[in-house]
C-alpha cells in the first residue's frame, strides 16, 4: 500500500485552512467566484438549466460507457488461470453482458415512462411494494454504488497514470482528492456548466473506441478474420465449473454499472421523458457496438491477460504501435475513467433529494444551491468519497471488491417492482413487459447472488453490512421527523398567541457605545431589564460599578466574579438563578449581546469570536432567547 510523501498532505492541509479562513470571513464573495452567480427559483424549468438528450449522455453515460475499456478483460481474467484454449469465450461472455445489457436499459426505459419524475429502482419500489423497507433497500444500495463509483473511478484513472508516470507513484491519494474536489466544484456550478467541461471528453472516448473497433475490423478485412493468431473456437478447458463461469460473468457486468443514472435524472433533461428515453437507447447503441467489436478484435489478435499491461493497451499497440494514436487513446481512456465519477454527481443528489423529500435523510438534501442543483447532496458524496480514497488509500484493488454488488441489488429490485406493476396496471403488451423484466430481475438476481458469494471474503461484506444499517438509519430519521410534525401540530382555531413574561439580561463588558445600544434596544422591548457583567477579579468589578454609576445606572447592574476566567459557567448559574427570580419566574429569558462587525473581512481574526461561543452554549436552556445586535465599526 503506497503512501503520500510526507510534506505533501501537510502542504494541502495547510493550503486548505487558509482557503477555508478565507471563505469564512468573504464568503459571499468566495462563493460568488466559485460557485457563479445565484439563479432564480423560476430559472429551475428554463431550458439553459436543462439538457438537451445529446448533451446530457455524455455527462449520463461516462460511468457506463467508461468501463468497456476493462469489462470484457475483467470477465476473462477469471478464467485465465485455465490457459490459452479459455480466450475464445471472451465474446460468449460479452455477448451475454450485452444481452444482460439489452434487458437492463428496455427495463430502465420502462421505469422511466412509468416514473417521470425519477428516482430509478426506488421510485419503483415504494410504488409497487407494501411497507416501505424494499425501497430504502434499494435507494441505500444505489447510493452506496455512487460513492463506490467515485472512489474506484478516481482512483484507476490516477493509477493508471502514475503507472505511466512513475513519478506520481507516491501521490495517488492526494491527486484522487483532488480530483474529487474539482470535479464537485464544477458540478457545483450547475449542470450546464458541468456538461460544458465534461462532456467533450466522454464523447471524444466514444470516438476513440468506435475508431479502434473500426480498424481492427479494417486489419481483418485485409489479414482475415480468422488470423494465426486466433485462438480456435469452441474448446472447453479443463476445469472449467459452472461458478467459475458464473464468476467470470459476474465480473465482466462491471461494465453495467451506471446504467440507473438516466432513470435517477430525468429531470435534467429538456425534453424529460422522450430525452432520456433517447439518451438510454443512443447509449446501449454504443456500447453493445463497442463492447462487441472490442472483444471480437481481442479474440481474433488472440490478447491475452497480463498483469501490468492491459488488453487494450496490448490491442493498440498491435494495431498502431507506440505511436500518436497509441497516446492519445490511452489518456482519453484515462481522462474518461475520471471523468466517470461526474455522472455520479448528477445521480446522487437527485436521488438523495427524493429519498430525503420521503422524510427518510436529512430535509437539507432536498435545498437547492444558488445554481439550482442539489449542492448538499453532491458536497456529501464528494465527502464520503474522499474518506474512503483517504482509507483505502486510493488502491482500486482494495475498493473493486466492495463494487457493483449494491446496483445488482438495485437492478433486482427495480426489475421485480415492474414486473408487479405490469400484472397490477396491465395495458397494452403488459404480458410481454412483465416476462421482460421477470427475465431480467432472474438474471440479476443471479448475478447478485454470484457477486456477494465470490467477493465476501474480499470486502462485500462490508456492504452486505452497511446496508441493513443504512436502512435502519432511514426508518429513525423517519420516525423523528414524524415526532416532530406531531409536536408542533396544533388546532389552529383553539390555540391563539398569548402574551409571555420576559427579562431581557445584557452582557456587558464595559461602558462603550454597543452596551449603549444594547441596553436601549433592551429599555425599548421590556421593562425587566438587568446588565450582567463577568469580572475576573474584583479590581476590574469595582471599575465596571464605578462606570455603571457615572452613566446614570440605566438597569440593575449584576457583577459575578469568575476566578477561572470562564465565561460559560457563570453564566449559565447565573441564568439558572435568573429562572428563580424574586419577582416571579419568568417566561423567557432574552439574553442580548452586543457584536461589532469590522470593516474588512481579515479584522475578525483580531477579535474573539465569543457571541458565537455563547450563542452556541445558550442553546441547551430551553427558555433561553439569545439575541445578538450587531454594531458595525465604520473603519
Amino acid at each position: 500500500m503506497t503512501k503520500a510523501t510526507p510534506w505533501l498532505h501537510p502542504v494541502l492541509i495547510s493550503l486548505a485552512v487558509v482557503a477555508l479562513m478565507f471563505a469564512l470571513f468573504n464568503f459571499g464573495n468566495v462563493k460568488r467566484r466559485l460557485i457563479g452567480r445565484p439563479l432564480r427559483t423560476r430559472e429551475l424549468n428554463q431550458s439553459h438549466t436543462k439538457l438537451v438528450w445529446g448533451i446530457a449522455l455524455p455527462i449520463l453515460a461516462a460511468d457506463l460507457y467508461s468501463s468497456v475499456a476493462y469489462g470484457p478483460e475483467a470477465g476473462i481474467t477469471e478464467l485465465s488461470k485455465l490457459g490459452p484454449s479459455v480466450k475464445w469465450m471472451i465474446i460468449p461472455i460479452t455477448a451475454s453482458t450485452v444481452l444482460l445489457l439489452v434487458i437492463l436499459i428496455t427495463s430502465y426505459i420502462m421505469g422511466v415512462i412509468a416514473y417521470p419524475s425519477g428516482g430509478g429502482a426506488y421510485a419503483i419500489a415504494k410504488d409497487n411494494f407494501k411497507g416501505k423497507w424494499i425501497g430504502l433497500v434499494a435507494a441505500s444500495a444505489l447510493l452506496i454504488d455512487y460513492v463506490l463509483t467515485v472512489a474506484v473511478s478516481v482512483s484507476s484513472g490516477i493509477q493508471t497514470m502514475a503507472s505511466s508516470y512513475p513519478v506520481l507513484v507516491r501521490h495517488e491519494t492526494s491527486l484522487s482528492v483532488l480530483c474529487v474536489l474539482i470535479i464537485l466544484f464544477v458540478n457545483l456550478r450547475g449542470v450546464s456548466e458541468s456538461a460544458k467541461v465534461f462532456s467533450a471528453p466522454t464523447l471524444f472516448f466514444m470516438l476513440c473506441m468506435l475508431f479502434l473497433v473500426g480498424a481492427g475490423f479494417v486489419d481483418e478485412m485485409h489479414h482475415g478474420f480468422v488470423q494465426p493468431q486466433t485462438p480456435p473456437w469452441g474448446t472447453v478447458p479443463q476445469g472449467l465449473t459452472l461458478l467459475l463461469l458464473l464468476k467470470a460473468f459476474s465480473a465482466a457486468c462491471s461494465s453495467l454499472t451506471g446504467i440507473e443514472t438516466i432513470s435517477n435524472a430525468v429531470p435534467i433533461f429538456r425534453e424529460s421523458q422522450t430525452g432520456a428515453i433517447k439518451a438510454y437507447i443512443a447509449l446501449g447503441l454504443i456500447t453493445a457496438v463497442t463492447l462487441l467489436g472490442f472483444s471480437y478484435n481481442l479474440y481474433v489478435q488472440g490478447i491475452s491477460v497480463k498483469p501490468n499491461n492491459t488488453m487494450l493497451s496490448q490491442l493498440l499497440l498491435v494495431y498502431f504501435g507506440h505511436g500518436v494514436i497509441y497516446q492519445i487513446i490511452i489518456w482519453a481512456t484515462l481522462l474518461v475513467l475520471i471523468l466517470a465519477a461526474n455522472s455520479t454527481f448528477t445521480g446522487f443528489p437527485q436521488l438523495s433529494a427524493l429519498v430525503a423529500s420521503d422524510g427518510f435523510l436529512p430535509r437539507a438534501l432536498v435545498m437547492r444551491g444558488d445554481r439550482l442543483g442539489y449542492s448538499n447532496g453532491m458536497i456529501v458524496l464528494a465527502a464520503l468519497s474522499i474518506l474512503l480514497i483517504e482509507v483505502f488509500s486510493a488502491q482500486t484493488n482494495a475498493l473493486i471488491p466492495l463494487y457493483s454488488i449494491g446496483v445488482f441489488l438495485a437492478f433486482t429490485i427495480a426489475q421485480l417492482g415492474l414486473t408487479r406493476r405490469w400484472m397490477r396496471v396491465k395495458g397494452r403488451g403488459w404480458k410481454a413487459k412483465a416476462i421482460i423484466n421477470l427475465f431480467g430481475a432472474i438474471v440479476t438476481t443471479v448475478v447478485s447472488i454470484v457477486v456477494a458469494v465470490t467477493k465476501f471474503t474480499g470486502g462485500a461484506w462490508i456492504v452486505l453490512v452497511i446496508l441493513p444499517i443504512l436502512v435502519f438509519l432511514a426508518t429513525r430519521i423517519r420516525k423523528h421527523y414524524n415526532n416532530v410534525a406531531d409536536a408542533l401540530r396544533m388546532d389552529v382555531e383553539h390555540s391563539p398567541p398569548v402574551e409571555h413574561r420576559v427579562i431581557s439580561v445584557v452582557l456587558v463588558s464595559s461602558v462603550h457605545q454597543i452596551v449603549r445600544q444594547t441596553v436601549s434596544f433592551a429599555l425599548s422591548t421590556t421593562n425587566e431589564v438587568v446588565a450582567l457583567y463577568i469580572g475576573f477579579d474584583d479590581e476590574s468589578i469595582k471599575r465596571m460599578e464605578d462606570k455603571w454609576e457615572q452613566w446614570g445606572s440605566p438597569c440593575r447592574l449584576i457583577t459575578v466574579k469568575s476566578e477561572y476566567r470562564s465565561l460559560l459557567t457563570p453564566l449559565s448559574r447565573f441564568i439558572k438563578r435568573l429562572e428563580n427570580y424574586e419577582g416571579g419566574k419568568p417566561d423567557h429569558i432574552q439574553l442580548l449581546i452586543g457584536q461589532f462587525i469590522p470593516k474588512k473581512w481579515w479584522h475578525q481574526i483580531l477579535h474573539n469570536q465569543s457571541s458565537l461561543l455563547i450563542r452556541t452554549w445558550m442553546i441547551k436552556h430551553r427558555d433561553v432567547v439569545v439575541t445578538t445586535l450587531p454594531f458595525h465599526l465604520p473603519k
